[in-house]
């Protein structure tokens, strides 16, 4: 029941000014839970950004295409071509450097099939069922195309490039000197001989409404097989004098990849070199690098940054008689050291520098690429940059020059063992305990606050906020009941003493 509100009229007292200063001296604890909230808000929202910038580094170890957890990036290649316009080339998964001739005898070239009579269309709703081989395939695959009594022979067109037949498909007007005639075009997608379109067999009133549709395009038959225009031909190539038939003009042969552009009978045979791409691997790793270095300068900022505890946040009304640079200013002080001498980051921290520093002693791992500093990297002389890796260009340079192929095993050997465990194996373990353990207190973007430590305290400390406010509005409640009764009095005071002036004065 809402408790009447006199304000004033007797005792010409501002009550409403009153009651409100009142409160605010209630309101304090008030205050009090609803900075201490804010501030679990800020830890929580802390804590996501640490590890977000952690997932970063993990990301870079081994789930971006250039990671240093991957093995192509330390096989990366450059490859030359001595005539680009004959054969270029390009390195997939070499594992070794190579110097190969090339000779290209002939191209490969796509089946054609094209319609030798006239273009005669009837509307008409039917399923083409074919069987249809594939260059360099000995199966044959099956595919229908449905076509509708609507569809024009644009449209039919349209649905034969779109199906699994595998051609291209188009018509065109050939003038013959006096008119113009249709031909439609199939243009096989793939190169190479033994391409086949075949009439389905296996129904034989679908294998002749099939035949049917197709002749009245122009196409003809030869044992239920469609008659090519042009053969399809297999490249014919000779690698360091060895030939062979390739199916498309870019083929792969020991992870290097090959492409055929003209033949090379004038020209004489065509070198491809390939050389282990220093640049290239030294880039991913110094990246790497960069982004460890980035990770711990942020989480040791983080875990020594000062608290100010005299600046708690600002409440709504705080901030309206403030400026907007001067809440800024306040917000930054209280939003720090809210991660000072935090024992997860810190814990994970050392870990890290562990994971790093340590040998890796495994079978796979030679002599002078066993720890990070057999390569030229090692941590700065400033104990004040706490752990941050420095590089000696000239020594990586040279390590990987000489066996890429050990530094990914430096970085990512299989192990049972810490010890035996690649560097980035190592620190991936790390960084996934840390994670864990911060979203156990506190959570990640899917989850709500009951599942994680700060969300907890945040429940609880929102009901007791709700609590507060129920027993605010009782107190606020009785000073208006208070005051109400006191006017009320003061009214009746008022009256009475009127009444007496006038008995008085008769």
């Amino acid at each position: 029941m809402a408790t009447m509100r006199i304000g004033g009229l007797a005792s010409g007292m501002d009550i409403d000014s009153l009651v409100t200063d009142l409160m605010k001296a209630e309101r304090i604890p008030l205050d009090k839970l609803t900075q201490k909230k804010q501030t679990l808000e800020w830890q929580r929202d802390n804590y996501r950004d640490m590890n977000k910038l952690l997932s970063e580094l993990d990301d870079m170890l081994f789930t971006n295409k250039d990671s240093i957890g991957r093995e192509s990036t330390f096989l990366s290649k450059t490859v030359t071509s001595s005539n680009e316009a004959l054969v270029s080339a390009k390195a997939i998964n070499a594992q070794t450097n190579i110097t190969s001739t090339i000779d290209v005898v002939s191209l490969a070239s796509a089946q054609t099939w094209k319609t030798s009579g006239t273009v005669s269309y009837t509307a008409q709703s039917t399923e083409l069922k074919f069987k249809v081989t594939d260059p360099g395939s000995t199966t044959p695959r099956d595919v229908k195309i449905a076509i509708t009594a609507t569809d024009t022979i644009d449209n039919v067109i349209s649905k034969i490039n779109s199906s699994s037949l595998g051609v291209t498909a188009m018509k065109e007007k050939i003038y013959n000197g006096t008119s113009y005639t249709e031909t439609i075009v199939f243009t096989s997608k793939n190169t190479g001989s033994g391409a086949k379109i075949e009439l389905d067999t296996s129904d034989a009133t679908s294998q002749a409404n099939t035949k049917t549709f197709m002749e009245n395009l122009g196409f003809t038959f030869t044992n239920n097989t469609l008659d090519g225009h042009n053969a399809g031909a297999n490249a014919v190539v000779k690698v360091n004098g060895y030939q062979m038939e390739k199916t498309s003009n870019t083929f792969t042969i020991n992870g290097i990849e090959y492409t055929a552009k003209g033949v090379t009978t004038d020209s004489g045979s065509v070198t491809i070199s390939s050389s282990t791409d220093v640049d290239g691997i030294m880039d991913k790793i110094v990246k790497f690098v960069d982004k460890y270095n980035e990770v711990i300068k942020t989480i040791n900022d983080k875990v020594s940054e000062t608290r100010y505890r005299d600046y708690q946040p600002l409440s709504d009304e705080q901030k309206k008689e403030m400026e907007e640079k001067a809440i800024e200013l306040w917000e930054e002080k209280a939003k720090s050291g809210l991660l000072k001498n935090d024992s997860i980051l810190s814990n994970g921290l050392n870990s890290m520098r562990i994971n790093l520093y340590t040998p890796v002693n495994n079978s796979t791992n030679i002599t002078g690429f066993k720890q990070l500093s057999d390569i030229g990297i090692t941590t700065t002389s400033d104990y004040l940059e706490k752990g941050k890796l420095t590089i000696d260009e000239d020594t990586l340079r040279e390590k990987i020059q000489e066996n890429p192929s050990a530094i990914y095993q430096l970085f990512n050997a299989d192990g049972g063992t810490d010890e035996t465990k690649g560097l980035a194996k190592r620190l991936r373990t790390t960084i996934e305990n840390t994670i864990t353990n911060i979203e156990e207190k506190a959570g990640n973007s899917l989850q709500v606050n009951n599942q994680f430590s700060i969300g907890k305290n945040i429940n609880s400390v929102e009901e007791q906020i709700e609590r507060f406010e129920d027993r605010l509005t009782q107190i606020e409640d009785r000073y208006w009941r208070q005051f109400t009764a006191m006017e009320k009095a003061i009214q009746k005071s008022n009256e009475q003493s009127s009444y007496l002036m006038q008995q008085f004065s008769m």
